[in-house]
């Protein structure tokens, strides 16, 4: 690469002479161009591919075509190359600041025509996004390099330009210097992923604006900054809605403006005012939300008032543009989060498009606007040469910091700036937190990284275990976690620490099924001062669809290195299906939650400034079945306030009457909204409780048992009722005219990516305090399990016994190559036209450690339909139910199980009373006995262990004639441990006897 055209951070002086400066991004009735399209594209696998591409006369006409914003890897069938995922690992070799010859390059050509009265006076050149870095020509001259992949860049062409026959040429290059400041959690897709545009700047324009609108003691007031030529006074700003109308003739007299009568903007209430500001030359249209944001000792307000946050990290990712931005698709997924109580959002882990603050301005969410910047692969060589902390580094990292906070200081949705993520820390952090402040006081700074406190103004952690935030709000417990390098505070540092405000930045790792624990961390830090709140991990997989339509994953582009499936880690699915972990989630965070507290109704809101407009529907369900129901109101709850009401006499006479029946009954109370929102309907369901109104959750039998039939013993089998039986085995082989086979006791369960993870907490094998004080990484679950035997158990058949009572079957269970074991046996009656089944399990040998499940596996036709009273709709696990409540459900067969990218164990779904399969032969009805711990179920086409083998949904083989039904006596939790902690020690499954009695029947 020549000095004259580099591909580095620094540009050269000819750049600096046609870069312009930093910038709000601002609608504008300036002319503009437009440049999106199909442009003619070459791709090379190094940096020079050596012609000279941007001559004039250049011809280009067996170059191939390519959209314009796009990604080439992800056109072209891999003629261009591939996407690479890696989490920490550069991709190329870790030798700062150069890049590998083999640089893959794309250049982009296109031949455009002004239109017709494009103004005399100055055209900027924009391109809002890059991946790495680009050099531009324009008409055969070299324009500049623009770097900074998810930040804005102009460049002056006024002199460049003609009125026709234009030849633009954009070279990017894969890698570059800026690569290193880019080590992302996710894709590297190279391309022109975001606008090219031409901008007028006429004569008497606005260079730039910045409203800043405030909000104190009740009033607006509008601090104005007009960059401007003096050619465009005088200046005149408008806000129609407010009766504003203030000229300015000349620089000197621009000053602030009070503004009565405003309402603020908030989350809840995203106000906004339009408001115009008219030069000579040119008009921008802005919308104010007028809002005050400050710390204050640990509490940081907005509008006086302590912000907490229900917050996700948010990648720009699609499975098939990539990073191209879709104003309908981000709309949609910002209206998903808002359904699902959402109202934070830190972009992670650079700035979004600029239209995305747009709508999280209109809609109401708290941003984290994060520079583009992660250097965490120099964690990987003890964070030798990392650029936070090198001085050739610093120009680079306080440009990204400048062009970041310039571009998007107008929006009130951006209530922090974030310094970027996992880059350790170092002078150039330090510098660019100066920078900020200096240029924007008015919103706290926050950097992950900094443990010390020393140039932040928050204090914030990364999946902190329940142990470390007791320990941090605790005067003289340790800070941060033991495992992490930064955590060695002083006294002093960790006085400080405690003064600030507390954040989770990430938490609750939302990888595959999960992620569990929700309850937990909204239970600790419901009523701490000071705790701010957090964004989970994150919203969306980044799977992409490859030539195939398949969802892919890490190396099956065919990396060199990569890490797998980590980059599938969303509260929703590739395809924007919410995840079960989503809505035990939601429900934890609800902003108005309601309770029951005897017979009176408690309701909280917890929202930032919008009183309550709910009605509360109440229902009471017998097995599941609505037998009175109705509606009350209740009047409105004000912001952080609370209401307590008695039950209305129509609903305690229904709580009264239930009591006395026989069945299970429960009365639900549902929060319902009143008016309608962009997002949901009138009646959309806020929160949920319910109350049992009878003491057992399972149906009690009544009457006379009929005697049982007795055994009749053939050369092959056993025959109870319509039940057979394999003589050698004792399993059932047919129910009337249906086949079935099992049960088989299974122990183990396809590992989920959380059962794989090597996160700091293992609660597994240590007690809460030990994990915290030792922090370090060990074996996962699954590692444990597999070393057990878990995944290789063989059986024995140690008796098949006719009974008075019916038939008796005893089973000893052993992993190959173990001296441990597990007894099951099974009893079994025919009565009243049902099989009677009682299991029981007893551990033998001295098991340690935990097992996935405790479960009785059956072999069935086809599902094409289930129905259940229990916990549902949705899947539900010991850490992850709250998102799911009793009742009677239905469902088709698809949607029992996750389609996660990965096979793993999904469907679960606790506390099943009663089940009713359908399946082509007949319908197959299984119902509990009174049992306190009743079982759960899952169905599916595929057992355990060929999901366990399966790297991507697609290459298991094609559904059969045979299901598999598992009734799971016990589940392990879930855990977060993918990333964060493990499974709490109240949900690990240790190993321990347990028993379930349920009956079997043919109902159709």
């Amino acid at each position: 690469m020549t000095d004259e055209h580099p591909t580095d951070e620094h540009p050269t002086d000819g750049d600096a002479a046609r870069r312009s400066p930093a910038r709000s991004w601002l609608r504008s009735d300036a002319p503009q161009l437009d440049l999106s399209g199909s442009w003619r594209f070459r791709w090379s696998p190094v940096a020079d591919p050596g012609d000279a591409p941007w001559a004039e006369d250049y011809d280009d006409s067996a170059w191939d075509e390519l959209p314009v914003p796009s990604h080439w890897v992800l056109h072209g069938r891999g003629r261009y190359g591939r996407p690479i995922y890696t989490n920490k690992r550069y991709p190329f070799p870790l030798d700062p600041p150069h890049v590998p010859d083999e640089n893959p390059t794309g250049d982009h050509r296109r031949r455009f025509e002004l239109p017709a009265g494009w103004p005399s006076g100055r055209t900027l050149l924009r391109l809002d996004g890059t991946e790495s870095v680009a050099r531009i020509w324009l008409n055969g001259s070299y324009v500049g390099a623009r770097s900074g992949s998810r930040l804005v860049q102009e460049f002056d062409v006024t002199d460049l330009l003609r009125g026709a026959d234009n030849v633009l040429l954009i070279r990017v290059h894969q890698w570059s210097e800026g690569s290193y400041l880019e080590d992302q959690d996710q894709w590297w897709l190279p391309g022109i992923f975001r606008e090219v545009a031409l901008l007028s700047r006429p004569s008497g324009c606005l260079d730039d604006v910045w409203l800043r609108a405030e909000f104190e003691a009740g009033r607006g007031t509008v601090v104005p900054e007009i960059t401007a030529a003096s050619d465009a006074y005088p200046v005149t700003l408008r806000i129609p809605e407010c009766g504003v109308a203030v000229r300015w003739d000349a620089p000197g007299d621009v000053s602030p403006v009070a503004v009565l009568g405003v309402q603020p903007w908030s989350a809840d209430i995203p106000r906004l005012y339009d408001a115009y500001v008219e030069a000579q030359g040119e008009t921008v249209r802005m919308r104010l939300g007028f809002r005050t944001v400050r710390v204050d000792g640990t509490r940081v307000l907005v509008n006086d008032r302590p912000l907490r946050l229900r917050g996700v990290n948010r990648h720009e990712i699609d499975s098939r543009a990539g990073r191209v931005f879709d104003l309908d698709r981000a709309r949609a997924d910002l209206l998903s989060m808002k359904r699902h109580h959402v109202d934070a959002i830190r972009m992670a882990h650079a700035p979004p498009h600029p239209a995305l603050l747009e709508l999280t301005d209109e809609l109401g969410f708290w941003v984290m606007d994060e520079c583009d910047l992660e250097t965490h692969g120099f964690e990987l060589v003890g964070w030798r040469q990392n650029p936070s902390d090198e001085p050739r580094w610093a120009a680079a990292m306080l440009d990204r910091a400048e062009r970041m906070i310039e571009r998007d200081k107008n929006h009130p949705s951006v209530v922090f700036w974030s310094l970027g993520n996992e880059s350790w820390t170092g002078a150039n952090l330090a510098a660019m937190a100066r920078l900020i402040r200096t240029r924007d006081p008015s919103r706290p700074i926050h950097y992950e990284g900094d443990h010390a406190g020393e140039y932040v103004d928050v204090y914030s952690r990364m999946y902190p275990a329940l142990e470390e935030i007791d320990a941090f709000f605790a005067p003289d417990g340790p800070i941060a976690a033991a495992h992490h390098p930064a955590s060695h505070v002083t006294p002093a540092e960790a006085a400080r620490v405690r003064s600030m405000p507390y954040l989770m930045c990430e938490y609750l790792h939302a990888m595959g099924t999960g992620a569990g624990g929700a309850a937990e961390y909204a239970a600790h830090t419901a009523h701490r001062p000071g705790f701010v709140g957090g964004f989970v991990w994150e919203w969306r997989d980044h799977a992409l669809l490859d030539d195939d339509g398949h969802l892919a994953y890490g190396g099956d582009f065919g990396e060199e290195v990569h890490d797998g499936d980590f980059v599938c880690d969303g509260l929703v699915l590739a395809d924007s299906t919410p995840t079960s972990g989503l809505l035990s989630w939601s429900a934890t965070i609800a902003p108005v939650q309601i309770g029951c507290d005897g017979d009176v109704v408690v309701v909280e809101n917890h929202q930032h400034a919008r009183p309550t407009d709910v009605v509360i529907a109440w229902r009471v369900e017998r097995r599941g079945v609505p037998v009175r129901q109705g509606e009350f109101g209740i009047d409105a709850v004000p912001a952080g306030q609370e209401h307590r009401m008695p039950l209305p006499q129509q609903v305690r006479d229904a709580i009264e009457s239930a009591r006395a029946d026989p069945e299970e009954t429960w009365l639900t109370l549902e929060l319902r909204s009143v008016a309608a929102t962009e997002w949901a309907d009138p009646g959309w369901i806020v929160h949920r409780t319910q109350v049992a109104l009878t003491p057992k959750p399972a149906r009690a039998r009544s009457g006379a048992a009929a005697a049982p039939a007795p055994a009749e013993l053939f050369q092959n089998e056993v025959r109870i009722g319509a039940v057979r039986f394999d003589r050698t085995t004792g399993e059932i082989t047919r129910l009337g005219a249906i086949p079935l086979s099992g049960p088989t006791l299974e122990l183990w369960r396809a590992p989920t990516d959380n059962d794989e993870g090597h996160g700091p907490f293992d609660y597994e094998v240590q007690r809460p305090a030990e994990a915290f004080a030792d922090g370090g990484t060990g074996p996962s679950s699954a590692d444990r399990w597999r070393a057990s035997g878990i995944d290789r158990i063989r059986r024995r058949v140690l008796g098949v016994e006719p009974t008075g009572e019916g038939l008796l079957v005893r089973y000893r269970s052993a992993p190959a190559g173990s001296s441990l074991a597990v007894d099951s046996t099974f009893r079994y009656s025919w009565r009243d036209g049902r099989l009677q089944c009682t299991a029981a399990v007893e551990p033998v040998g001295p098991w340690t450690g935990s097992w996935p499940r405790v479960g009785l596996r059956f072999g069935i036709p086809a599902v094409e339909a289930a129905e259940w009273f229990g916990e549902g709709p949705g899947e539900s696990y010991p850490d992850m139910r709250d998102g799911v409540h009793v009742g009677l459900f239905r469902s088709s067969a698809d949607r029992l199980a996750s389609n996660t990218v990965r096979p793993q164990e999904s469907g679960h779904r606790s506390a099943m009373r009663h089940l009713v399969l359908e399946t082509a032969a007949g319908d197959v009805r299984i119902e509990a006995e009174d049992d306190p711990d009743l079982p759960g179920f899952s169905v599916g086409p595929w057992t355990a262990q060929e999901l366990s083998k399966a790297s991507h949904r697609h290459r298991l083989r094609p559904p059969g004639d045979t299901w598999f039904l598992y009734l799971d006596l016990a589940q392990q939790g879930l855990g977060s441990r993918s990333c964060g902690p493990g499974v709490r020690p109240e949900h690990v499954l240790t190993p321990r006897p347990m028993r379930t009695a349920f009956t079997v029947q043919i109902t159709g």
